[in-house]
């Protein structure tokens, strides 16, 4: 419960975590600050054969989606809970408010402009299909992404289009994805994470319980500290769901999908709807039952030397990566309590300044060491607070290029892994269908039709080597120039830090010492 021995401790933070994005709206401002009414169309997957439900199983039409869409833009900026949640975005970049922030401890990686894998269309290809996020709006727990699309690809009805989704249409687009038999072959992209603002949200509740003890100083700091931890969270979440398109949009195959296109240019909501309990059930046996099956494959010898040889490295190589992930992040995290640790410091030494200052001041004696002390004091403690600034951007830089490259790749390794159980699936069918056609030539009956599913099976099974070859051979090229551009900026980075840091102490010491000199003992 939040204690109210203030009387205004509870209204505050009520008011806070209102501002915060519980029930007001928070956003990034785009160079197109409103979305107009759109109109009742036809959805694109309506106008099918009639026989494409699996195509769309789990998209439900509401007829009355064009009433129901908000201008998202009708909230003020004044009413948001501080300028920092503001945030000026472009198609190529997106920026923090500048005001009342020291840019320069924010060099370095930017949540918002990093990329842990760089996409490229296809020389060889004339299209051009460039997709990223220009905007994003938070309500409560959902967060909805403006889609910016710009082709020169006729198979669009626009050359330049923008929709608005939520993450739930997001996992849609993958679930598709996965259900496409057509896909077996390829490294299907998993999808984003789920936006997680839970511990911003437990933190702000901590800070209005903890109002009262605090001074106005103090809260102020915290609640921006706050705000550009949430900043920065938002940030990493459009990021992420950002670069899931533009993968898709790099593949030769992915792009060409009737889903993705769909999600890319259809105006209205997709209206995509939770699971039920049936379906959620029917997704838990789904997966007990393919991991079953992955036991009972997993002795089942290649007739490849390649996949055989794949499939063991990626099974060893997963189980070291998620580890390597567990200690990043946990070094990451000591990262960031250092940084806490040097506010903390700063906070009690600025306490005793102030006591210095008002003995300097309230002196009955003239004493100049009073004063002189406040000023000592004073310098160690903003060397401190820029310390702080320092040590979480090499916290934020570590996270970004380092455990999130881990991350990321570690979901592309699970990709793989189920790509190989796909194929290992279609062999055994192969060579079952082979087995099946032996009985019935042994028995004389229904030859005909056991040669043509060994034929079926047989065609399939090369198919999808030839295509999975391919895509687990760009996957290492991909991995090592990912890993190679992540890890030596960091390194620059942290060289670039290590710099400042000490620069900073030498700056401190020797002022400090001049300080010192000057004291009349």
């Amino acid at each position: 419960m939040v204690k109210n021995s203030s009387g205004s401790c509870c209204q505050n933070f009520n008011i806070c975590l209102q501002k915060y994005g519980e029930i007001n709206k928070y956003r990034m401002i785009s160079e197109d600050d409103s979305l107009n009414v759109t109109k009742n169309i036809e959805h694109p997957l309506d106008s099918g054969d009639g026989n494409e439900e699996d195509d769309f199983h789990d998209v439900l039409v509401d007829s009355n989606d064009y009433v129901k869409q908000e201008n998202i833009s009708s909230i003020p900026t004044s009413e948001m809970f501080d300028k920092n949640f503001i945030l000026n975005s472009t198609p190529a970049q997106l920026s923090l408010d500048e005001t009342g922030n020291d840019r320069d401890m924010e060099e370095g990686c930017d949540e918002r402009n990093h990329r842990t894998e760089e996409f490229t269309m296809d020389g060889e290809s004339d299209v051009s299909l460039v997709v990223d996020i220009s905007d994003a709006l938070s309500e409560r727990d959902k967060v909805k992404y403006t889609i910016h699309t710009k082709t020169n690809w006729n198979i669009f009805a626009k050359p330049e289009m923008s929709v608005v989704r939520e993450h739930s249409e997001f996992i849609w687009l993958h679930n598709c994805l996965e259900e496409n038999k057509d896909y077996a072959g390829l490294i299907i992209p998993q999808a984003p994470p789920k936006p997680d603002f839970d511990a911003s949200r437990e933190k702000l509740q901590k800070l209005g319980e903890g109002e009262a003890t605090m001074t106005k100083e103090e809260f102020k700091k915290m609640k921006q500290e706050l705000e550009q931890e949430y900043l920065a969270t938002f940030k990493k979440t459009v990021a992420m769901h950002e670069m899931f398109l533009c993968r898709l949009a790099s593949h030769p195959v992915f792009r060409n999908d009737k889903n993705f296109k769909v999600f890319l240019e259809y105006e209205n909501d997709l209206s995509v709807r939770n699971k039920n309990k049936k379906e959620m059930v029917g997704s838990f046996l789904k997966k007990m039952t393919q991991s079953a099956d992955e036991i009972l494959l997993s002795g089942q010898k290649d007739v490849d030397d390649f996949f055989e040889q794949e499939k063991n490295f990626l099974v060893e190589y997963h189980s070291h990566i998620k580890e390597a992930v567990s200690k990043s992040d946990r070094v990451a995290y000591y990262r960031k309590n250092v940084a806490e640790s040097y506010v903390k410091i700063a906070n009690d030494i600025t306490k005793f300044s102030l006591l210095e200052g008002a003995a300097a001041t309230n002196s009955i004696v003239n004493n100049s060491n009073h004063s002189w002390d406040a000023k000592f004091i004073g310098t160690f403690a903003d060397t401190m607070e820029k310390l702080k600034k320092i040590e979480a951007r090499v916290a934020t830089d570590e996270e970004l290029k380092e455990a999130d490259t881990l991350r990321y790749f570690c979901r592309e390794t699970q990709a793989a892994k189920d790509l190989l159980y796909r194929r290992t699936r279609c062999l055994a069918n192969y060579e079952a269908a082979n087995k099946n056609l032996e009985r019935a030539r042994a028995r004389n009956k229904d030859i005909p039709r056991a040669e043509k599913e060994q034929e079926e099976c047989c065609k399939k099974f090369e198919e999808l080597s030839e295509v999975a070859k391919k895509e687990l051979q760009e996957l290492k090229v991909r991995k090592v120039k990912s890993f190679k551009r992540n890890l030596c900026d960091l390194v620059e980075m942290e060289m670039k830090h290590a710099k400042s840091q000490l620069t900073l102490l030498q700056t401190t010491l020797a002022s400090l010492k001049d300080d010192v000199s000057t004291i009349n003992v």
